[in-house]
């Protein structure tokens, strides 16, 4: 009797023990896991973390990372939603003068620009889908970066605040 509820004892531990996440491997990544960027299931870009820093909130955001030419050109066009704790960032390499429109754009953005001391010098607020009216950065331009429309502005995200990558 004693062995049967020792051995019973056991084997509840042993399912116990079973179910928990450090025993499934849940939760731990190998440093090669770790050092990949995750993937973004709809343009296969990499996915980075972006903060902006405003009034002493960092908000952080799952960004989609456009580097190359056609990655940059297509950008969020012919995408119909994006979560308000997600984005897209432009690095300009080299920095220039940059200047963005909406074609083919179906949701309004705020399009931020950030200069080359990784501060918002200005933000091309709600800009509206479709139109090809260019809307230029106030300077050098480090890199660009969208959310959805009127989000800066409801978060308090505004020109001098520092953006990090």
């Amino acid at each position: 009797m004693k062995q049967t509820i020792r051995f019973g004892m056991l084997a509840a531990l042993a399912m116990i023990a079973g179910c928990s996440p450090q025993a499934a491997g849940a939760g731990t990544r190998t440093a090669q896991e770790s050092a990949t960027p995750a993937i973004h299931p709809v343009s296969g870009l990499a996915v980075v973390p972006v903060t902006i820093n405003s009034a002493g909130k960092a908000h952080v955001f799952r960004s989609e990372l456009a580097r190359t030419g056609p990655e940059q050109a297509k950008g969020l066009m012919f995408r119909t939603q994006i979560g308000d704790e997600e984005g897209m960032i432009f690095l300009r390499n080299p920095p220039d003068y940059a200047s963005f429109w909406m074609r083919n754009t179906v949701i309004p953005l705020d399009i931020i620009f950030v200069g080359l001391d990784h501060k918002i010098m200005n933000i091309a607020a709600n800009a509206v889908p479709y139109d090809e009216t260019p809307l230029p950065a106030a300077g050098l331009t480090l890199a660009v970066f969208e959310i959805n429309g009127g989000l800066a502005a409801k978060l308090g995200i505004k020109p001098g605040d520092k953006v990090d990558w």
